[in-house]
């Protein structure tokens, strides 16, 4: 097959690729015209059927719609247009990547549909004036860390907090934590990186988006090996939203019914409850006590109440005395 002939598999299917879908086939005379115009091919009709032929020997399917003039379509795309939406929500809904990069994937994400669809989808997104995280170097630091736990192999970096000037500053004057990192996980909008620390001696987690700058990996230095009772799914369970601290309790709540959603959703059906009467039923958490759990609480405007351990109930009255001494 001459080079011109081989060129022409490529045109045909590089248009059908953007120019096609299921709503919009694309005639033998469009074909033709197009490859004329474009190229300077002068192609015959009958040549069409033995060109997808040989494309579809390749593994390069396209859907015929046969007629006096055959109508063809690209049908093979590994993502359909609801699928996509999805993807592309999730990419400009994401805190964790920065504006620029939402925008970079995005068009990517497009890119895989037909330009009829891609519109479509683009009348759909909206980016600008969402927070997003200003850590350009994202997607570097998970690459590091991805690679860090595939050779088992430690990591070091330094880890930032704002200020109230709302300026970055590296946590502990700048020191290096020395961590083996285990998982990655997706929590609340940010991403984690479960490990453990050396600087600390036990299991620490890491926002991602407040790590400095790429993690160095550590290759000549093999990660430690996790503790033998550490499970990561129950973790991730005790450690509420992510913000919490180390300790965990277990802490029982008395709330009305219509909050058995929100007990689902953060502790998992497995959670123990107990039906109290036909409007309350007390559950039984387990979580690290800190700010946010506290605020989640008091969130539910008295609809949710902290039955026990009192030490944890003196810290949640603590924490509102606190609050309201700020008016005085």
């Amino acid at each position: 097959m001459e080079n011109g002939n081989k060129l022409r598999l490529l045109y045909i299917y590089q248009y059908l690729l953007r120019h096609s879908d299921a709503e919009h086939p694309v005639s033998t005379p469009e074909l033709l015209k197009y490859l004329k115009d474009e190229y300077n091919m002068d192609v015959h009709r009958t040549t069409l059927p033995n060109d997808f032929a040989m494309m579809d020997q390749a593994g390069i399917h396209f859907k015929v719609i046969k007629s006096r003039q055959n109508k063809y379509y690209y049908d093979d795309r590994p993502f359909d247009v609801p699928e996509l939406k999805l993807l592309i929500d999730a990419v400009s809904s994401s805190k964790f990547i920065t504006e620029k990069k939402s925008k970079e994937l995005i068009g990517k994400l497009v890119s895989l549909t037909s330009d009829y669809n891609a519109e479509k989808l683009r009348r759909h997104i909206t980016v600008d004036g969402r927070i997003k995280s200003e850590n350009d170097k994202a997607i570097s630091i998970l690459d590091s860390l991805n690679e860090a736990i595939d050779r088992s192999c430690k990591v070091s970096f330094q880890y930032a907090d704002y200020n109230n000037r709302k300026r970055k500053e590296l946590r502990h004057d700048g020191e290096y934590y020395i961590v083996s990192p285990y998982a990655l996980i997706w929590d609340g909008d940010f991403y984690y990186m479960i490990g453990y620390c050396d600087n600390r001696e036990h299991m620490r987690h890491f926002r991602l988006d407040r790590i400095f700058r790429v993690p160095n990996v550590l290759t000549d230095e093999k990660a430690v090996l996790a503790p033998k009772d550490f499970n990561l799914a129950k973790y991730i369970q005790k450690t509420f939203r992510m913000y919490g601290g180390d300790k965990t309790v277990h802490v029982e709540l008395l709330c009305e019914t219509f909050i058995m959603n929100a007990i689902v959703d953060h502790f998992g059906k497995k959670v123990p409850t107990e039906e109290i009467d036909d409007k309350h039923f007390k559950a039984t958490v387990t979580v690290s006590p800190s700010p946010t759990f506290y605020r989640w609480v008091f969130g539910w405007n008295g609809a949710m109440k902290i039955l026990g351990p009192e030490s944890v109930k003196n810290e949640y009255k603590q924490m509102i005395m606190n609050s309201l001494d700020a008016f005085t």
